[in-house]
């Protein structure tokens, strides 16, 4: 299964609707919260569009989803639905599509099952398709537009790195950002990786941000997935060879709200299970299937997840549970909770005598962030 673009607007059904972590299937501007998009416009659907949307949508499921059982019960419920009438009334794809994704979510307990509505004619695809040369060039058109949503790289009073991601684009958009990131931020002495806004992406775009956070001569497996299309599992090792400048041994913070989801979700809990980050903030959205997008009518498609992630230490997922911080806080106090945990960290290891600016400009910030945790009283 390879990258698939819908070309063009697409509404993304539930608040954490975002690109689907597989390194093998991924959605483009289906981000609620990513940058902003063209208003969608509406269509009216009649009894045969929605009939042919729900079967459609049934079928992809039975087909590719990666339980079979939950597929089952999740078809059982929605005919159901179907039999009671429920959708009878729904004349506009917008609503339609908001409805019937979340029966389908309620019933598969599954937050990557979504039904997707597009006001142009979504292209045909299969799992195994390449991007088109157009699909390609609307990546990169976004990818360039918002910088790949790599938000902030910035060096933080007392020599603490912060990097602010939003998603995990491909490898030939993400490789060459992380490089000049990572790059910039080497001489830090800790890292805060702010996560809290990050809805998912794709897996080999997420390896690649934590390959960086080894050695060059580590050699880790650090998660797998298993796809039910074809009955294999890949393995995710860290990288031996990555652009720019690495960041081993230091200390790294994730900063996770309920919102961070899918792909972000991988970054925190795969990398909390090797013990490389400590993760700060909410517990996650609880989303742990990648999967693809099957088209099933001219204007709707379904997102299907067709795999499960598998984390070597840990043996399972995060999948409808989250990723448990390890230090608990609301999104809000995230930043400031890991920010403070690296400056005490700074405090004790910097010798005011051999580093008196920088010992100084500890000293100022954390002042402020106790302040601003109201640990100065």
């Amino acid at each position: 299964m390879k990258r698939f673009v819908v070309l063009g607007s697409i509404l993304a059904c539930t608040a954490h609707a975002q690109q689907m972590p597989g390194a093998q299937a991924k959605l483009a501007d289906a981000m609620l919260d990513g940058p902003p998009r063209p208003p969608m416009v509406d269509m009216k659907i009649d009894a045969a569009m929605r009939t042919q949307v729900i079967d459609g949508a049934l079928a992809a499921l039975k087909k590719s989803y990666v339980s079979p059982d939950a597929a089952d019960k999740t078809e059982a419920q929605i005919r159901s639905h179907v039999k009671a009438g429920k959708y009878d009334n729904h004349a506009g794809a917008i609503a339609f599509a908001n409805v019937l994704t979340a029966d389908l979510q309620q019933a598969s307990h599954d937050k990557h099952v979504r039904l997707f509505y597009s006001a142009e004619v979504l292209p045909d695809h299969t799992p195994d398709s390449d991007p088109t040369d157009e699909e390609k060039a609307r990546m990169h058109e976004r990818a360039a537009r918002f910088n790949a949503d790599w938000l902030k790289v910035e060096r933080l009073e007392g020599n603490v790195g912060y990097l602010r991601l939003d998603s995990f684009a491909s490898p030939s958009e993400l490789g060459p950002r992380a490089a000049a990131a990572m790059t910039l931020l080497t001489h830090t002495d800790a890292l805060v990786v702010d996560l809290r806004y990050n809805h998912g992406g794709d897996s080999d775009g997420v390896i690649i941000l934590m390959s960086y956070l080894y050695a060059a001569e580590d050699t880790v497996h650090i998660f797998d997935i298993y796809w039910r299309p074809s009955n294999l599992t890949r393995q995710y090792w860290n990288m031996p060879d990555v652009a720019g400048r690495r960041y081993p041994k230091k200390p790294v913070w994730v900063l996770t709200s309920s919102r961070t989801f899918s792909g972000a979700e991988s970054f925190a809990y795969d990398l909390q299970a090797q013990k490389r980050v400590t993760v700060v903030g909410e517990v996650t959205g609880g989303g742990a299937h990648p999967g693809d997008m099957v088209k099933v009518a001219p204007h709707f498609g379904i997102g299907v997840p067709m795999g499960r992630s598998i984390n070597p230490v840990t043996k399972t997922d995060w999948e409808g549970t989250g990723v448990r911080p390890d230090v608990p806080t609301t999104a809000e106090k995230a930043f400031d909770t890991a920010y403070l945990a690296a400056l005490r960290r700074q405090r004790a290891r910097v010798d005011a005598k051999d580093a008196p600016r920088l010992s100084d400009e500890i000293d100022a910030a954390l002042a402020k962030e106790k302040k601003a945790l109201g640990l100065d009283r």
